[in-house]
């Protein structure tokens, strides 16, 4: 039986991401159930509920954090469709990943452009 911070955190996961929530923790479940639990119920079942920032700007700070990584492409690409869910236009996306080149070069930033690219290429199809 789910906890309930697990089902608020599913709840505020697919405000964010919508379908692409169930598929990504069915992945992450699939292969270590603890490990999906802790990924909804810590970010989104904790963090991503507090009020002090919009969603919009929570989404906008997460595509420029994964976008430094650069070894989080996965993830970025779920934060990516979490932004535009939230309120970021295309054009807002792509100036965030840009603004990074100044922190993380130009790899990473190209990767994360092109992650953004194949993201709207999926949502447009």
């Amino acid at each position: 039986m789910p906890s309930e911070k697990y089902v608020e955190g599913m709840q505020e996961m697919r405000t964010h991401v919508g379908d692409a929530a169930d598929q990504w923790i069915k992945v992450i479940h699939s292969i270590y159930p603890e490990f999906a639990k802790v990924n909804v119920e810590f970010p989104f079942g904790e963090l991503y509920r507090r009020n002090v920032v919009d969603d919009k700007t929570r989404e906008l700070c997460t595509v420029a954090a994964l976008t430094v990584q650069d070894f989080a492409l996965p993830e970025l690409k779920v934060h990516i469709k979490g932004a535009l869910n939230t309120g970021s236009s295309k054009a807002e996306i792509l100036e965030i990943i840009t603004q990074m080149i100044a922190y993380c070069e130009f790899p990473a930033a190209t990767n994360a452009l092109l992650a953004a690219k194949e993201t709207f290429n999926e949502l447009e199809e």
